[in-house]
């Protein structure tokens, strides 16, 4: 016998946990019945009226007005070109049609998103949600979108608005105190950091965690540069940093490309990434392993995956997730931080 004192709006958890079934089950019996066996779909169904269960607008609209389908903005037409976009929109196709969807990407001639290429998508009717990336603090977007009663996932924090849990995200402060720790066990005594200009939120989190990486493993604080996403500009910001360091020291970048760029810096002073200078970049692009460097890779297919799992919820009406949630990166070792002494070293 089900409790008499349910809640004023069941959620299909509830449902799916009192038919002892998965939410995609319940998803199912009420969407595409032919799926589910007779006497589950009966169970199911029994739930439903008892519980008195209505799937959101959302869901409705979804199901019976639109494409299924999930738009995300790339900054691929801007000045700066992302290293992981590309990989990212790759993960989320994968990872689509086990949601019952598929992604429709767009892009902007804007510095940073803006609503323009949102509206059009939704006043066209061609998506039934959004995942947002290049989120920065003062983003204009989750408001619009929440105020539109839009469902959205965010590849990065919600800067402005610690309620807001609908996203996921890399440690990069994890990331750069883990690349710390392993230039360490190399042997490197210094180490220093060329990250983005003061002002990224995501870079500022990587300067942490190479500044808690030194503290924590008993290396020397070595100088920093800064420079923007721009081979060119980071060999400049490069050259100089390494006037301060010498053989035998390392460096902790923010990003690959910014990697790329000492490592040009250092071989034109006759300095071998690795033996004579540790270098780590972040991102685990493929700049990174055209380039032997050792970098920080992000789980961008469990993260793919997460976000999708999130929309998904929203339009199925699912309780909202109580938290964000960090995915950690993992250390491909690289060429740039193999010395004598740790070559054979996985």
């Amino acid at each position: 016998m089900l409790n008499s004192h349910q809640p004023a709006r069941a959620t299909i958890v509830d449902v799916a946990r009192a038919a002892a079934v998965s939410r995609q089950t319940v998803s199912n019996a009420i969407n595409s019945p032919e799926r589910v066996s007779p006497d589950t779909l009966a169970r199911v169904l029994k739930v439903v009226d008892e519980l008195n269960y209505r799937p959101s607008s959302a869901a409705r609209t979804l199901r019976h007005q639109r494409a299924g389908a999930v738009g995300t903005e790339l900054n691929a037409v801007t000045d700066i070109p992302s290293d992981v976009a590309l990989p990212f929109l790759t993960a989320l196709t994968l990872s689509a049609p086990r949601h019952a969807c598929h992604m429709v990407p767009f892009a902007s001639r804007e510095a940073f998103p803006m609503l323009d290429g949102y509206q059009d998508m939704v006043r066209r009717r061609l998506v039934d949600a959004f995942v947002l990336t290049d989120t920065h603090p003062a983003d204009p977007r989750p408001d619009w979108l929440e105020q539109a009663g839009i469902p959205y996932a965010s590849f990065g924090r919600i800067y402005d608005d610690s309620s807001r849990v609908w996203w996921a995200d890399v440690d990069g402060s994890a990331g750069t105190r883990t690349a710390v720790a392993h230039l360490a066990e190399c042997g490197f005594r210094t180490v220093g950091f060329l990250g983005w200009p003061a002002g990224s939120a995501v870079g500022d989190d990587r300067r942490l965690g190479w500044l808690d990486g030194v503290e924590r493993h008993d290396v020397v604080l070595g100088p920093e540069a800064a420079a923007p996403q721009s081979l060119t500009e980071a060999i400049t910001a490069a050259e100089v940093l390494l006037d301060g360091l010498a053989i035998g020291d390392a460096v902790v970048c923010a990003s690959d490309v910014l990697a790329l760029g000492v490592q040009q810096a250092a071989l034109a002073r006759g300095w071998k990434p690795g033996r004579d200078l540790g270098i780590t970049g972040f991102d685990g692009s493929a700049t990174a392993h055209l380039h032997g460097i050792t970098s920080l890779v992000q789980p961008l297919d469990d993260i793919a995956e997460h976000l999708l799992t999130i929309v998904h919820d929203q339009l199925a009406g699912a309780p909202a997730p109580t938290q964000g949630t960090l995915f950690l990166p993992t250390l491909t070792v690289g060429a740039s931080t193999v010395t004598t002494s740790t070559k054979g070293t996985p």
